[in-house]
């Protein structure tokens, strides 16, 4: 196979730029075998404005001069050279392309050295075509979002808090192509599901789906009181009152062109309700204390654990608040559904916090696998990423982990009164105090950097450690 074009569509006119998946972007596509390489090459021809295939390091490298590609598909069995490390090589030159590897056949280790080489994705052949196109979607939307500086899901620039659920099982590809649908639209949209699940990384989502230029911006309505939800919504003026010394502007200001996420909107109180719906009905908010309104444009992304249609039976939800933002919904699984994504998730878990941490990634064993999926998960995503997290601080495996929490296939007591008996599972409260701790000494004691990565106030570590008769403080 030569390194000439061979599939290639006409580049639309300059300023048609299309979103991710359309017509515009560049793949590159790098196999030494022939017709696999010109079949993939022809299906994706379809849909994106250039498509070229190389056999080799070698012809690619010449590619990569006359073009900068979107996307690099690579088979692991090259003719010149080690894929791995041509990848890591693209990285330490700053290539910014989305990389997904194809193997024959590949192991655990495999996979984990490729994602830590730079991989995106890894595949296995025989390809599954509907799942590579969810992929390509996927790597797509990234490299778009990161030429607009718009954070999205999978995105290097998000916060630890809002790490992407990678998956490809069948419970998850659904999700992602309502979000990729419902995206660039300006409908109002409710996410439902377990803590945990992921809800605030589908709303970011479709947020860097929506193609809008104002900025994502979350609230949990049930952190704040009633007294204050207001003026935090929609902002007060000078003197509205008692320390209300200086305007401000609320968080639908911040928002004006872009997403509100409202999480956990089912504990919003009744009050607040009514005027949220008046919002939404006619795009402009009121200051307290302030005579005049605002109007703005703003994407309501809202969110809840809780049954809200049941909340409303109950009287504690507003019947027309509901049926206002239940225009679409979406549904997160839990993990324990989604048991295919667990080998991706941790490897994708173990490299990013290793690095956020600055520690060696820890090795992921088949038995770590089974304990993992064996486990059910009711705190979902994010309780994986704490076991995954504590597992990388100690340099352990993270079926030995699971086995010091007394996660043996249950979930451990939510009783805090008892201390931990070897053998037995450790309540809530023991395990909560160890893995602050052990961040604590990952951290050198440094208490403000620990209540940063564990997304706390300074003020509840300071309770929670002089609780515990801890006083290790190097700040």
């Amino acid at each position: 196979m030569s390194g000439n074009l061979h599939a290639r569509q006409p580049l639309p006119p300059s300023g048609q730029a299309q979103a991710a998946g359309s017509a515009l972007g560049s793949i590159l596509i790098v196999n030494p075998e022939n017709i696999p390489a010109q079949n993939l090459g022809r299906r994706l021809s379809r849909r994106f404005a250039l498509v070229e295939l190389a056999s080799s390091i070698e012809q690619a490298e010449r590619l990569r001069q006359r073009c900068e590609f979107d996307l690099l598909i690579i088979d692991t069995r090259l003719p010149d050279g080690s894929a791995m490390a041509w990848v890591e090589s693209l990285r330490e030159q700053g290539v910014g392309a989305e990389v997904i590897l194809v193997a024959a056949d590949a192991d655990v280790e495999t996979a984990i050295a490729g994602i830590r080489a730079g991989a995106a994705d890894f595949l296995l052949k025989p390809l599954d075509l509907e799942q590579l196109d969810s992929i390509v979607d996927r790597c797509f939307a990234r490299r778009m979002a990161a030429r607009t500086d718009v954070p999205t899901a999978g995105s290097a620039s998000m916060e630890p808090a809002q790490d992407p659920v990678v998956a490809y099982c069948e419970m998850v590809k659904p999700v992602c192509a309502v979000i990729r649908r419902v995206g660039p639209t300006p409908a109002t949209v409710l996410v439902l599901g377990e803590s945990g699940t992921g809800k605030e990384v589908a709303a970011r989502a479709l947020h860097a789906f929506s193609g809008r230029n104002g900025s994502f911006v979350p609230i949990n309505c049930g952190a704040i009181s009633p007294e204050l939800l207001e003026s935090e919504l929609f902002g007060h003026a000078k003197g509205a009152f008692t320390g209300a010394h200086q305007a401000r502007e609320g968080l639908f200001t911040y928002a004006n062109g872009g997403t509100l996420f409202l999480d956990e909107i089912a504990e919003m109180p009744l009050s607040m309700q009514s005027k949220l719906l008046r919002v939404l009905d006619d795009q402009k908010i009121r200051p307290v204390g302030s005579n005049r309104e605002v109007s703005v444009d703003v994407r309501i992304v809202a969110a809840t654990h809780r049954d809200l249609a049941e909340a409303v039976r109950a009287g504690r939800f507003r019947e027309d608040l509901f049926y206002r933002i239940n225009v679409l919904t979406i549904r997160m699984p839990g993990l324990r559904e989604r048991q295919e994504d667990i080998p991706t998730l941790a490897i994708y878990f173990i490299r990013n916090l290793a690095d956020e941490l600055s520690l060696p990634p820890i090795p992921l064993s088949e038995e770590d696998i089974r304990a993992l999926r064996a486990y059910p998960w009711p705190g979902n995503v994010r309780e994986f990423r704490n076991v995954i997290e504590r597992a990388v601080l100690l340099g352990q495996s993270p079926a030995r982990c699971l086995q010091d929490l007394g996660h043996e296939g249950a979930p451990a007591s939510e009783s805090t009164g008892a201390a931990a008996v070897p053998g037995a599972p450790l309540t809530l409260a023991s395990l909560e105090k160890q893995h602050i701790l052990a961040v604590l000494d990952a951290c050198g004691g440094n208490k403000s950097e620990v209540a940063r990565k564990l997304e706390v106030s300074r003020k509840t570590l300071d309770r929670k450690l002089q609780q515990w008769g801890q006083s290790r403080d190097r700040d």
